[in-house]
């Protein structure tokens, strides 16, 4: 079984390796500064404060009447750090570090698909967007800010009210709908996006594979949707790999990160080995 698996990797991972030639647009995006206008620095952002003792910010996943697709000890670890997600010393740094590069992939790849202008302030305008499992909101507010109808949904409680506090501080972001649930009761309440958005997630859910069907129903058709994942194991990379494409059968543009010590940044690779981002899109039904 682990051998047929590997192997079905290994074939996914090559017919999608990313090409060495970037497309015109990304290329410029990655090299470029050009998202600093929509992602300024964590460290320039005041780090929002809960009103209140923070045991007032307890996640109790069993009490939720929300049914997460998150693992119990993940909802447990991510409440317990909720409060340092605009901290861009702590816990979250790497995801701090990355968000130019991720939003560099999601700008091109999303304007080439809908017909954006990407060198536009706001070239989402007018897109409904959603963010899942948007944590502290690092990803909602830069997406907002490029014009976009963001909604931002995350299982844990205490994330959702530091993503409200942090975006309220900014007439632009403060527009965000922030929502405590799940993309499965997104799904049951039949809300639908142009573009589903789900960074660092999959390798904390509980099914995976349920997760991307539930991505996918988000999506409307001639939709996209993002995928990416920091891989701990190969057994992570291939769950998430072969969820994304066996099931969803719709994965057109894939990427790898890769970090530069010497410089402390992230730039996109076609290593798709360890850590990847992909775009697809739904045909039309």
């Amino acid at each position: 079984m682990a051998s047929k698996l590997l192997h079905r990797v290994r074939a996914v991972s090559a017919r999608l390796k990313y090409s060495r030639t970037l497309s015109p647009t990304l290329a410029a995006f990655a090299s470029s500064r050009l998202l600093s206008d929509v992602a300024p620095s964590a460290s320039t952002s005041p780090a929002p404060q809960s009103s209140g003792s923070s045991d007032k910010f307890e996640h109790n996943a069993k009490s939720s009447s929300v049914r997460s697709s998150l693992k119990d000890p993940e909802l447990a670890k991510f409440s317990a750090i909720a409060d340092t997600w605009w901290d861009s010393g702590g816990p979250f740094k790497p995801l701090h570090l990355m968000n130019p590069t991720r939003l560099a992939f999601i700008r091109s790849t999303l304007c080439r698909h809908f017909g954006k202008d990407p060198s536009s302030a706001r070239p989402f305008e007018g897109m409904k967007i959603v963010d899942v499992g948007c944590g502290g909101g690092i990803l909602s507010e830069p997406l907002a800010r490029m014009g976009a109808s963001v909604t931002g949904v995350d299982a844990v409680d205490k994330n959702i009210k530091i993503a409200r506090i942090h975006a309220d501080l900014d007439p632009v972001t403060s527009t965000i709908e922030y929502c405590c649930t799940t993309a499965e009761k997104l799904v049951e309440e039949q809300r639908k996006f142009d573009a589903v958005i789900s960074l660092e997630v999959i390798e904390h859910v509980a099914d995976p594979a349920e997760f991307c069907q539930s991505l996918s129903a988000l999506t409307i058709p001639e939709g996209a949707l993002v995928i990416s994942t920091i891989n701990r194991s190969m057994r992570a990379y291939a769950t998430a790999i072969v969820a994304a494409e066996y099931l969803l059968h719709w994965v057109k543009e894939m990427a790898g990160f890769v970090y530069n010590p010497l410089t402390g940044r992230w730039s996109l690779s076609d290593d798709v080995s360890v850590n990847f981002i992909a775009f697809g899109t739904k045909n039309s039904q």
